[in-house]
């Protein structure tokens, strides 16, 4: 058997797409039992230094997480700007969007992925580390989003 690709065979996270983080939110927090959690707004490009498609993009997104021990359940409500949650909403509309694994060494790791034919579609900064969503939906079927934290 082969090494993994990612190094990992943990998915971390499953990213959903939503039109309203405020009532779907509040479902999951039903139906689970638990406290609906606080959303928040992705950071502005300044910050995340956004890249959709290899260009800079003022994208954001509200952002609710569920913690489901192992799994970590995200919602995403994006904003109008071209992204690839604003794309995949569009043309699919609300539902998984991605599963997430996290990595070490995002750039060699993106580089891999990209010559098995998986292109990096976005990528970006988050207070702690930064993601990647890779195309896998040709062989994977699925969206993949590799998550590098900064060392502490």
């Amino acid at each position: 058997m082969s090494e993994s690709v990612l190094g990992s065979r943990t998915i971390t996270q499953i990213g959903l797409l939503v039109n309203d983080i405020d009532e779907v939110s509040q479902a999951y927090a039903d139906f689970f039992g638990v406290e609906k959690p606080a959303w928040f707004w992705t950071d502005t490009v300044d910050k995340a230094q956004t890249e959709y498609k290899g260009e800079s993009s003022v994208a954001r997104a509200k952002l609710a997480f569920f913690d489901m021990g192992s799994l970590q359940l995200e919602l995403i409500e994006p904003d109008e700007h071209p992204s690839t949650w604003r794309e995949h909403l569009d043309k699919h509309g609300e539902g998984p969007h991605h599963i997430a694994f996290v990595v070490d060494g995002m750039k060699e790791k993106t580089a891999s992925m990209e010559k098995l034919g998986m292109p990096l579609i976005q990528k970006g900064e988050y207070t702690g580390g930064r993601y990647a969503y890779m195309d896998t939906f040709k062989q994977l079927k699925v969206m993949l989003e590799l998550l590098e934290n900064d060392k502490q």
